[in-house]
């Protein structure tokens, strides 16, 4: 009598966020990003690591049109969208923010979250009759935040850590599907620290993918799904935090060795 063997279970496909064939930026003689090929995961926390220099503040920045990339495929969710300008990158579903946050310091935090999510001139939206659905959503995002109490605060005097949570509640008022973070714990207290990395948990539940750019390693291998580690520009090494702590090639681009 045979008995009938159950097959092992098919592999199953990761659907791809963001992903970029043969990314190239160069200033000069110097090649910021070398021929990137890079597939982040969708519906994941992924991070983008690796040593000072090794290009992935130039990767955001060709990625979400900051810069033209000189060569090289930007896809999102299977379209195209190679050097697009900001506002369309943004339409197409990617929200991100800076290494050093960008707020505007003379205007208050409520002013700042208006200002992420219209289109025109500065002078034209202060002008302009305060929309009670934006006051309601803005007020809605910064308490989710944590900061609903600085409303009427102008940025400059809010501490740099509650200016990082300011920018990521502008950066959800267009309500992204993805969400690009370039450093979100430099120069941030461990307190805040750990509100932002709650903030991310909660909101990669409710279905928005992140790509996150961190320095800080404890951070990166306690929030990601997936890794991807740049070296000189390009990737050499991604998969799970466990994957990439013990893979030797990213110990010769943090030591050398």
């Amino acid at each position: 009598m045979t008995t009938q063997q159950t097959p092992p279970p098919a592999p199953t496909s990761v659907e791809p966020s963001l992903a970029t064939v043969g990314l190239t930026k160069r200033y000069g003689g110097v090649t910021a990003v070398d021929g990137a090929t890079v597939t982040f995961h969708h519906g994941k926390v992924n991070a983008l690591i690796g040593p000072n220099g090794s290009g992935k503040t130039t990767f955001f920045n060709c990625v979400t049109g900051m810069n033209t990339p000189d060569s090289g495929t930007v896809s999102y969710r299977g379209k195209d969208i190679s050097g697009k300008p900001p506002h369309r990158i943004a339409r197409a579903g990617i929200g991100r923010s800076f290494q050093l946050c960008r707020t505007f310091p003379r205007m208050t935090v409520m002013e700042n979250m208006l200002v992420a999510v219209r289109s025109t001139s500065l002078r034209r939206q202060l002008a302009s009759a305060r929309d009670p659905e934006e006051l309601d959503r803005a007020r809605g995002l910064l308490a989710r935040v944590g900061i609903e109490h600085l409303e009427n605060s102008e940025a400059r005097d809010i501490s740099y850590g509650q200016q990082k949570l300011l920018e990521l509640a502008g950066v959800l008022m267009a309500d992204p599907e993805t969400i690009m973070l370039d450093e979100p714990a430099g120069g941030v207290n461990p307190a805040l620290i750990d509100r932002i990395a709650d903030l991310v948990r909660s909101l990669n539940e409710e279905g928005r993918t992140f790509i996150v750019v961190e320095h800080n390693m404890d951070l990166v291998m306690s929030l990601s799904d997936h890794v991807v580690v740049f070296d000189r520009g390009r990737p050499i090494c991604e998969g799970t935090p466990e994957v990439v702590q013990n893979d030797p090639r990213v110990l010769e681009a943090y030591l050398g060795i």
